[in-house]
């Protein structure tokens, strides 16, 4: 910008995070998971969420590379970002009514309408993000990115975790799905209004030959990941197979524990080794600790992520809750979770510089574990909101100290290059604890079902023992 800054800057650059949080945090751990259940019954539901999840955040990792490349060429007079936010964001509310409009449907034909429309949503949703996160580096000098990526750490944890709880899923908590839906289209919509108010100028420059290369090499790296994905996800499925007819419970419990823990853990480390290598290829020998960063990132993310995503089923399970009924208390549970994330994220910033962030990073670890433990101690929702507030705590010292861990383990020349592959623990996780655990809590809803809900809470112990399975990983990183 070639003027001084001003106060509502600071809002119009960051506030589309805002609308896009809000759309995530409304789609992935409420809408969706209500819509699977009401289209493939509580039977399959787990797996078939899972199903979603994988396909959608594959789209989402490849989608957004790419409309990345095209608004970084983008020579309208409009600006570089900005016609794609505006763009996305359109196509975004057809994708999201069309979604509301899903409801009606019944059994299979309502999940593949269902599937199709929320992976197009993928792809516009990642057109809009895409160009939003080119404002920061685009248009403030370096010296002041501090203060504006505070602003957009406001925009996308607690404003939009808030405004879900007190809004959007009570209303959905109550039966009203087009309520909440068009709440959050309001939240978007408004956030993209503002965002339009950004002082972006022509890009000028003749942007240079495209090179498709690093998006090639993203689709290999996507593909490999997402066969290893499905392969240990149909080896979960066969295995359960095989356990039909099997009486003792305990016996199902550890079977399936040290199956669902292995398969998850056995795809973080793979997807990450060949995702690493294909990206940075030797260097990768050279700075193995680089490598260990991404498997402890992954392997914390996997749980922290589908944790969330599974509330509402872990809920109705566990608490013998119906359908929506979940809806309110799982928006709570979010709630409390993003307020805690806030609160110590800015605390661990200090602790990760007095006692250096690997240790702050392993002390998170410990901390999700427990906070699992107390989630599944017993069926009672005081006692649940007490484990998510230590769940919330121990995942913001994990975003600050883990960050400041990878960023001293990365080559400064290639830090963008390095760190990019990060990206992928991101979308990976979602995909990796939701394709290979759905299965598992199903086969639990089916074959035992004398006791409620049994199938969540092994899925969310096995998200606790992958939170110490990060800290272990701990160990390679020098």
């Amino acid at each position: 910008m070639t003027r001084p800054f001003r106060w509502h800057d600071y809002i119009s650059t960051n506030i589309y995070y805002l609308g896009l949080a809000t759309l995530s945090n409304t789609m992935a751990p409420l809408g969706i998971p209500l819509l699977v259940e009401q289209f493939v019954g509580e039977a399959q539901k787990a797996s078939y969420f899972g199903t979603i999840r994988l396909w959608g955040l594959m789209v989402a990792l490849l989608a957004q590379a790419f409309w990345g490349i095209l608004t970084d060429r983008n020579t309208s007079r409009w600006g570089r970002r900005r016609p794609f936010i505006f763009g996305g964001t359109l196509a975004d509310l057809v994708f999201i009514a069309a979604i509301g409009f899903s409801a009606g449907l019944n059994g299979m034909t309502g999940f593949w309408f269902l599937f199709a429309m929320y992976l197009l949503l993928q792809v516009a949703s990642n057109a809009a993000q895409a160009a939003q996160q080119g404002f920061i580096p685009d248009l403030v000098p370096e010296n002041q990115r501090g203060k504006f990526s505070a602003i957009k750490a406001v925009f996308e944890v607690p404003l939009p975790v808030i405004i879900v709880s007190f809004t959007v899923g009570r209303l959905i908590g109550a039966g009203n799905m087009w309520g909440g839906i068009l709440a959050m289209s309001a939240v978007l919509v408004l956030s993209m209004l503002v965002a339009l108010f950004v002082r972006e100028e022509r890009l000028q420059e003749t942007p240079p030959a495209l090179d498709w290369t690093p998006f090639a090499r993203l689709i290999a790296m996507t593909a490999l990941f997402a066969i290893i994905i499905l392969g240990l996800g149909e080896t979960i499925k066969f295995g359960g197979a095989l356990l039909i007819g099997v009486k003792d419970v305990a016996t199902l419990f550890i079977a399936f524990g040290g199956a669902g823990f292995s398969a998850m853990a056995l795809a973080v480390a793979l997807g990450v080794w060949f995702s690493v290598r294909l990206s940075i290829g030797d260097a990768a020998r050279a700075n193995p600790s680089f490598t260990w960063w991404v498997v402890n990132r992954l392997a914390y993310l996997v749980s922290i992520v589908n944790l969330s995503t599974f509330t509402v089923y872990f809920l109705q399970g566990r608490l013998g809750l119906v359908r929506e009924q979940a809806a309110g208390p799982a928006a709570n549970l979010l709630l409390v979770l993003g307020v805690f994330v806030l609160i110590f994220a800015l605390m661990a910033g200090w602790l990760a510089d007095r006692f250096g962030p690997k240790r702050i990073v392993a002390l998170a670890g410990v901390i999700a574990a427990l906070g699992v433990a107390i989630i599944i101690a017993t069926p009672n929702l005081a006692v649940i909101s007490i484990g998510a507030a230590f769940l919330g705590a121990a995942t913001g010292m994990f975003y600050t100290a883990n960050w400041a861990l990878g960023t001293s383990l990365v080559p400064k020349a290639e830090a963008g290059r390095y760190l990019g592959i990060s990206n992928l623990a991101g979308a990976g996780a979602g995909a990796v604890g939701a394709y290979i655990g759905g299965p598992i809590a199903d086969f639990f809803t089916v074959n035992v079902p004398s006791v409620p809900g049994l199938g969540y809470v092994l899925l969310f112990a096995i998200y606790g023992v992958m939170f110490l399975f990060s800290v272990v990983t701990l160990a390679r990183v020098k």
